[in-house]
């Protein structure tokens, strides 16, 4: 039985299938948020935290006559596995949005000032930018593991800023193929960076 039949029978009600599910899957979930919230500087999360994370990504998944795992179709070689993966992710970036913002913004200082004064400026908090320096670091690593004609298509790119078609009288080669060069290195970058527990767009769903 592959994933999608396996699915189907979830959602057709096999109380057996559910219960398979939930037995298969528990600790893949389980440990792509601590992996998740790691990544995030949470290192040692509170364990109700986790439970309560881990409740409503299942909840998620069987709540509305289980609308969101009807949505797995099993396309382009996607498995069950890495389709619970990024829906584990999703759902944890959500939560640490949420975390952030958990203070009642009402709430004043000794000095009488609201919170929401004090971030009137939208000035990016601690955490985004904790973030966006993880992300950094990250792509920068996935760069460097990249191929150096890879390497070396960015350079010109994105640094130097030449256009497709200036590349393609560079490096001697048709336009279809330089199309095709940057097509496949930021599939390679995506799935670098998704693998370090980073979301990205996709190019199909699974």
């Amino acid at each position: 039985m592959d994933d999608l039949q396996f699915v189907q029978r979830c959602v057709k009600g096999d109380a057996l299938a559910w219960d398979e599910f939930i037995s298969r899957y528990s600790r893949l979930v389980y440990n792509y948020i601590h992996s998740m919230l790691g990544l995030h500087g949470i290192y040692r999360p509170a364990q109700d935290s986790v439970s309560d994370l881990f409740q409503e990504i299942f909840l998620s998944l069987i709540k509305d006559d289980f609308r969101k795992l009807r949505t797995f179709k099993a396309k382009n070689g996607c498995s069950l596995a890495s389709w619970l993966r990024q829906v584990t992710i999703n759902h944890t970036i959500d939560y640490l949005r949420k975390a952030r913002v958990s203070v009642s913004l009402e709430e004043e200082d000794s000095r009488g000032t609201a919170l929401k004064d004090n971030l009137a400026d939208d000035a990016p908090t601690a955490l985004d930018e904790s973030i966006r320096q993880d992300k950094l670091a990250h792509l920068e690593d996935c760069i460097s593991r990249l191929e150096a004609d890879d390497r070396y298509f960015l350079e010109l790119h994105l640094n130097r800023g030449f256009s497709l078609e200036e590349l393609k009288d560079i490096l001697k080669i048709g336009r279809g193929a330089v199309d095709m060069r940057k097509s496949r290195i930021i599939e390679r970058l995506r799935d670098c960076f998704q693998k370090k527990g980073f979301v990205m767009p996709r190019r199909a769903e699974c």
